[in-house]
C-alpha cells in the first residue's frame, strides 16, 4: 500500500479518510419484527417501479419476541435473529465499539391513540428502557428509534422528555421528527416519529429531504391496479380476510386517487376494502402499501401476516432515514 501511495503521490491521510467514508456500518437491530426497518437500512431492493440501492449497513445482531416474525425475517434477510425477550438475549450482544448503529421501533401499544395511554410506564412501551440499555452497552455512533405519532401528543409530553433525556445522558445529541410516509414514496397516509441520536461531536442529524410532494404522492390505484386480476395465491401472500363489515375502521374503503389509509397491526381481519373490488385488500396489497417489494414473502398465516405487515416500519421510509444517517456518521 505504501509503495502504491508513493508511486501515485497520494496523501495517506486522504486514503484513510476515503476508506473510512465507504466502510460498512454495523447494525444491531432491536424489536426487528419481520424486518421492515432492517430491509430499509440494507437497501438493494425495488418496489413500485423504483430501485433503492444498497446501503453501507450490515446487520450483525437482531432480536424479536415473535417467532412467526422471526421466520419471515430469516427467510427474507438471510440473517439469523435471536428469538425471545430482549432482556433474555441481551447477553449475546456484540462487544462495545463493534457496533456503529442501533435501530428499533420499541412497542407502542401504551402510547398509540388506540392504546390505553399509559405512556412509557406501560409494560410494552416501557421496553424503550431496553433500547437505552443496549445503547449504553454497545456504545454505537448513532441510534434510530421509531414510534407512533401519539408520542407527540400532549398527554405523552412527559414520556417523550424522559425518553430524550435518558438517551442524552449517555452522551448523544438527540432529536426527533414526525415523518409522513407518503412524502418519501410510500403509498400510505402513515405518520411516525423517528428519534435519532448521534454521539456528541460526530455531527448533526437532519431529516432527509422528502422525495415526493403531495401532488406526487403514490395513490392506491397506482400501487395496486396490476393485482386486480390476479387470483388469490397463498404463496404470494395474495390472500384476504373474509370478515364481514364492521364499524369504524373496518368499513373503510380505499380511494383510488389517494394514498391508502394507515395499515394497522391489530385489525383483527377488519382491514380496509379494495377501492374497486368487492373484498378487503390482500396481504400482498397491504405489503405494497407498506412499500415491501413483491419478492418479500411473509411466512405465516393471514392473521399473523396482518400483524407483521402492520407493525413494520415501511422499508422505503427507513431507507431514506438510513441514507441520511450514513452521511452524518
Amino acid at each position: 500500500m505504501l509503495k502504491l501511495l508513493e508511486r501515485y503521490n497520494v496523501d495517506e491521510s486522504a486514503i484513510e479518510t476515503l476508506v473510512e467514508r465507504h466502510k460498512t456500518l454495523s447494525v444491531v437491530s432491536m424489536f426487528s419484527g419481520c424486518g421492515g426497518m432492517d430491509l430499509g437500512f440494507l437497501g438493494g431492493f425495488s418496489t413500485l417501479g423504483t430501485i433503492y440501492p444498497k446501503n453501507r449497513y450490515q446487520i450483525i445482531w437482531a432480536n424479536d419476541f415473535n417467532q412467526a416474525a422471526c421466520r419471515t425475517y430469516r427467510a427474507n434477510l438471510g440473517h439469523d435473529v435471536h428469538v425471545g425477550s430482549i432482556w433474555d438475549v441481551m447477553h449475546s450482544l456484540p462487544v462495545a465499539d463493534d457496533v456503529d448503529v442501533v435501530i428499533g421501533g420499541f412497542p407502542c401499544q401504551d402510547i398509540s391513540v388506540n392504546g390505553k395511554r399509559r405512556g412509557i410506564s406501560g409494560n410494552r412501551s416501557g421496553l424503550y428502557r431496553a433500547m437505552v440499555e443496549v445503547v449504553k452497552r454497545v456504545k454505537p455512533k448513532a441510534f434510530v428509534a421509531e414510534n407512533v405519532k401519539g408520542l407527540l401528543m400532549k398527554h405523552n409530553h412527559g414520556s417523550l422528555e424522559i425518553v430524550m433525556n435518558d438517551f442524552r445522558e449517555l452522551g448523544y445529541d438527540v432529536s426527533y421528527h414526525l415523518y409522513h410516509a407518503a412524502d418519501y414514496g410510500v403509498p400510505q397516509s402513515r405518520e411516525r416519529v423517528f428519534i435519532v441520536g448521534v454521539k456528541s461531536g460526530l455531527g448533526c442529524f437532519t431529516p432527509p429531504v422528502p422525495s415526493h410532494s403531495p401532488e406526487q404522492w403514490i395513490s392506491a390505484s397506482q400501487a395496486l391496479s396490476d393485482l386486480e386480476d390476479v387470483a388469490e395465491t397463498e404463496a404470494f401472500n395474495h390472500v384476504w380476510s373474509k370478515a364481514k363489515r364492521s364499524g369504524e375502521q373496518g368499513n373503510r374503503k380505499l380511494k383510488p386517487d389517494r394514498v391508502a389509509y394507515t395499515i394497522r397491526a391489530e385489525c383483527h381481519g377488519n382491514i380496509q376494502y379494495h377501492y374497486n373490488l368487492d373484498r378487503r385488500i390482500s396481504m400482498r396489497e397491504a405489503a405494497r402499501i407498506q412499500s415491501f417489494p413483491d419478492n418479500f414473502i411473509f411466512h405465516s398465516k393471514i392473521r399473523e401476516t396482518e400483524r407483521q405487515v402492520g407493525n413494520a416500519v415501511p422499508p422505503v421510509l427507513a431507507w431514506h432515514v438510513a441514507r441520511r444517517l450514513a452521511e452524518v456518521i
